[in-house]
């Protein structure tokens, strides 16, 4: 059973609440450093979301994609620059990433039919 948009971003957070709270240190260190990655910098933080999507896609996570499409669509990108950024993934991964972007072009609907401020931009 596929979760929703708002119960996948609760068990994200709960569950890195949950690893961030083990005191084991190291965890904390590289959230840190995944964290100072994605701002903005000599790049732009839409820009460092829209590398870390086409990433995920190549690597064919989905928790990974639903989170920088999620994160994508917060920093403003449009869907024509996500859709590049798919294509980026795709180009550079293969056949193999077309269920991946399956699910990337479902989870963007979702993100902006729940967050239709995207046409505005």
């Amino acid at each position: 059973m596929k979760k929703s948009i708002s119960e996948t971003r609760k068990y994200r957070t709960d569950m890195n609440e949950k690893i961030l709270n083990s005191g084991f240190r190291d965890f904390n260190k590289f959230f840190a450093l995944d964290n100072k990655a994605y701002i903005d910098g000599a790049l732009p933080a839409k820009m460092k979301e829209l590398m870390g999507l086409v990433g995920s896609m190549v690597l064919r996570c989905n928790d990974c994609i639903f989170y920088h499409v999620d994160r994508c669509v917060s920093e403003g990108a449009t869907r024509q620059e996500i859709y590049e950024a798919f294509n980026i993934g795709l180009i550079i991964g293969g056949s193999i990433v077309i269920p991946h972007l399956r699910y990337a072009m479902e989870i963007l609907d979702e993100l902006l039919a729940v967050e239709p401020k995207e046409e505005s931009k």
